[in-house]
């Protein structure tokens, strides 16, 4: 090892209170050589012998005299790599009540030649040494900690007071190095601001090239949403990773640190603004007994959080399987104690009307939340009686437990697939909509409403977290048509947008929830695999990072998706909830429909249940083809059938 690496080892190794040592040795050295400097300045000599011939003993007695009153002041606590402002005003103040001992020193011993400003030049020249001596102790200290690591460059959009912190922060760490800013003030770009110039956006690639620099930090927690949007949309188009620092009111809130980087999230390039909620449209959950079915799912568990957040006087989590309702309740238990909410997690299937008749009776529900479905569009056409089973038979069951109990209001979480649908679970889940139209027209008593909307971003099966994983394992990402289309909103958003629209159903409502313009699914991947600092890989770009592979509509997929099955939507209170005026249902047909049903499940009559599904729900052709069965298992089955 070369004797430069053997000190910096040594060095690195160093104790805490062994540092101190050496701070409190430097500052001996500091204060004589400070002395000296003063009479030196004041006198116009070297070594004036008006003063050091009698005085000598001052550059013995003032430095220890000095590092006991920095102990008392507390100097020697200070951690050198968060040396800041507060620290220097320490400093400052420590010399200059040395400077006082010093004048002191010179006032009371009339044998000690000592000009009256000279303690002023050595309380000047102390403070700004020991800064100094501090401040490249620091930088030694960086170097240390900072040897072995190769730090990545990157580029800091925003140049305020979240940009300077986040540079700060990113200093201390070991894995960025902070080389540019981006603003779009063209009063600071030119400017130098910690070191680094700022400059205009349009620089982004050059800068990227210069520096070597993937990532972009986004520093802009106050700014707008469209205008965010617009920085990442333009961002998106190069070849740069994007991250962002938590937004104002989280940093405000101690929710996140300033150096909480996240990935920009695809919600930012979604052609719709989020709606403050409205508080009189929560009258459907506060101070109720509130039940959700489904409550472990990606829309159960997000309603759970927000109708929390509304303190309701009690929240029931109906859930199927075990793990799905632990998570959610050990996630849920702290925040529900915290608002003084009763948490009830219980199991159970929607389909079992004795389990929802004692849980709903016993815990006095007054409004149930049903989003307990099978969604995945692939998983129930390969499965449709269970589908069928859950999703319209179970229905079925939380329509009449609610009848029976006298509950309030239930709302059914639908979506735009149950419009003109082409897949089993759409069909299902438009017949689950006329299932609780159909209890509405029994009773006046209990108010049954349903809301449709898309894509969720983040839900379980959603296209975004497949996309992430694939980016994230180096390609293909798969898309199954290159003109596919799709609304999306965000969980906490389309949730709380479910929960106000409960308020507002006057009996058989069928809700839709603006998702603003539709996406298309293509450029939605392509937008990704630049955030993600990637390039395209295709026939223009062979160089590129990540694939994209078209792997055609699966069974019951569609190009696009509607929400209105017919007629015209009316306004709400609310300006992202729309009424549907849909047409009136033969609820006849609608009876003897549902018999049918549950005598095909029972019987396992899937072409039969599906025939059901094509008469009762409007525009539904079932595609279904059997799955091809192992030859062990055909076996099995015809030996079964020959032996009854």
């Amino acid at each position: 090892m070369r004797p430069l690496d053997f000190l910096h080892e040594r060095a690195r190794g160093l104790s805490r209170p062994q540092k101190q040592l050496i701070i409190a040795a430097m500052d001996l050295v500091l204060i004589g050589v400070s002395l000296w400097a003063a009479s030196a300045v004041r006198l116009g000599g070297v070594w004036p012998d008006e003063v050091w011939g009698e005085g000598w003993p001052l550059l013995v007695v003032l430095p220890p005299i000095g590092v006991a009153l920095f102990h008392g002041l507390g100097l020697y606590r200070f951690v050198l790599r968060s040396l800041g402002r507060h620290d220097v005003i320490r400093i400052a103040q420590a010399s200059f009540m040395l400077s006082l001992i010093l004048a002191a020193f010179g006032f009371f011993d009339f044998g000690l030649f000592l000009p009256r400003s000279t303690p002023i030049i050595f309380g000047l020249l102390l403070a700004f040494l020991m800064v100094i001596g501090r401040g490249a102790a620091r930088s030694y200290y960086q170097l240390l900690r900072e040897r072995g690591f190769q730090k990545r460059p990157v580029i800091v959009y925003g140049a305020g007071e979240s940009g300077l912190q986040l540079v700060a922060a990113l200093h201390a760490g070991r894995e960025f190095r902070p080389v540019a800013y981006l603003d779009d003030d063209k009063d600071l770009q030119g400017r130098f601001i910690a070191g680094r110039r700022v400059h205009a956006p349009g620089d982004v690639d050059a800068l990227s090239k210069r520096f070597a620099a993937t990532d972009v930090f986004l520093a802009l927690p106050s700014i707008s949403r469209a205008r965010r949007k617009e920085i990442v949309s333009f961002l998106s188009q190069r070849p740069v990773r994007v991250q962002t620092i938590p937004s104002m009111v989280e940093l405000a809130a101690g929710f996140e640190n300033i150096d909480r980087l996240r990935e920009v999230g695809v919600q930012e390039l979604l052609n719709r603004d989020a709606v403050d909620p409205v508080s009189a449209l929560f009258s459907s959950v506060r101070g109720k007994s509130v039940m959700v079915t489904g409550a472990g799912g990606s829309i159960g568990s997000e309603l759970c959080r927000q109708i929390l957040a509304m303190q309701p006087l009690r929240i029931v989590l109906f859930e199927m399987s075990e793990a799905a309702l632990y998570s959610t309740e050990i996630e849920l238990r702290e925040l529900a104690a915290e608002v003084d909410v009763e948490l009830v997690a219980t199991l159970g299937s929607v389909c079992d009307e004795a389990r929802l008749h004692q849980i709903v009776l016993g815990y006095d529900v007054e409004t149930i939340y049903h989003a307990a479905a099978y969604k995945h569009v692939p998983l129930v056409e390969a499965n449709p009686l269970e589908g069928i089973r859950n999703n319209i038979l179970g229905t079925r069951a939380v329509a009449r437990i609610a009848a029976i109990c006298g509950v309030d209001r239930v709302i059914l979480v639908s979506t735009d697939k149950a419009v003109r649908p082409t897949s089993v679970m759409g069909a299902t889940k438009r017949l689950a909509e006329m299932v609780l139209q159909h209890a509405q027209a029994q009773t006046a008593e209990t108010i049954y409403c349903m809301v449709r909307f898309g894509n969720v971003m983040g839900s379980s099966g959603s296209v975004i977290p497949l996309f992430q994983k694939q980016i994230a394992a180096g390609g293909p990402v798969t898309v199954t048509h290159p003109e596919v289309i799709r609304y999306f909103m965000t969980i906490p958003e389309a949730a709380q947008l479910v929960v106000q629209a409960g308020s507002l159903g006057k009996g058989g409502d069928v809700f839709l929830l603006d998702m603003g313009t539709p996406v298309a699914i293509l450029d939605l991947a392509k937008r990704m695999i630049h955030l993600s600092g990637l390039e395209v890989k295709d026939a223009e770009t062979p160089q590129g990072d990540i694939e994209i592979a078209f792997t055609g509509l699966r069974p019951g997929e569609k190009l696009f998706e509607e929400l209105l099955v017919s007629g015209d939507v009316l306004s709400t209170s609310h300006p992202k909830i729309m009424r549907s005026m849909d047409g009136p249902t033969d609820f006849h047909d609608l009876d003897a429909a549902l018999i049918e049903l549950e005598n095909a499940v029972r019987d396992h009559d899937i072409q039969g249940a599906l025939r059901v599904l094509q008469r009762t729900v409007e525009g539904f052709e079932s595609e279904y083809i059997p799955p091809e069965l192992p030859t062990q298992l055909i076996g099995i089955m015809l030996s079964d059938t020959q032996a009854a």
